[in-house]
């Protein structure tokens, strides 16, 4: 999985999709979670850091994070190279 390499994000949540125009506003996980994929993280390692950050069951992160990579998929903000 892969950001798009043009995708801006603050550090306040706001990002921006220059490919498109379209800007967006994430919380603070959502954030999280788009900066450690920008860092190279894997599916499971990200999962890790979420769980351990915020003393959660990894199966529920999982399906959550699962989720939420579907919505930036569906609005270019991230490939999922298989």
């Amino acid at each position: 999985m892969k950001v798009n390499r043009n995708l801006a994000i603050s550090e306040n949540g706001f990002v921006f999709n220059p490919a498109t125009g379209d800007s967006f506003s994430v919380n603070e996980l959502g954030a999280l979670i788009i900066n450690e994929i920008k860092a190279g993280k894997n599916k499971n390692e990200i999962i890790e850091i979420v769980s351990t950050a915020y003393s959660a069951e990894k199966s529920t992160i999982e399906k959550d994070f699962n989720e939420y990579l579907s919505v930036l998929v569906n609005h270019q903000l991230l490939e999922i190279n298989d």
